[in-house]
């Protein structure tokens, strides 16, 4: 039976911390900061903790078993 493979996508957007939990970044930080106010700016630029809805899922994609 082949291994299963680690989904490549996530490894790159997605990072463990010490804890077990997983860090992500935030979304609309590329371009187009005119139209966001300086606190959302300011406040998109830390990394954030991934929703515990969702972190079973990305754990899935990240692991190769």
């Amino acid at each position: 039976m082949p291994k299963q493979k680690t989904h490549r996508a996530s490894v790159k957007r997605f990072k463990k911390t010490a804890g077990g939990k997983l860090k992500r970044s935030h979304s609309e930080r590329s371009h187009r900061f005119h139209g966001k106010t300086k606190k959302q700016r300011r406040q998109h630029k830390q990394p954030t903790t991934v929703h515990a809805t969702d972190i079973r899922r990305i754990k899935q994609m990240l692991d190769t078993y």
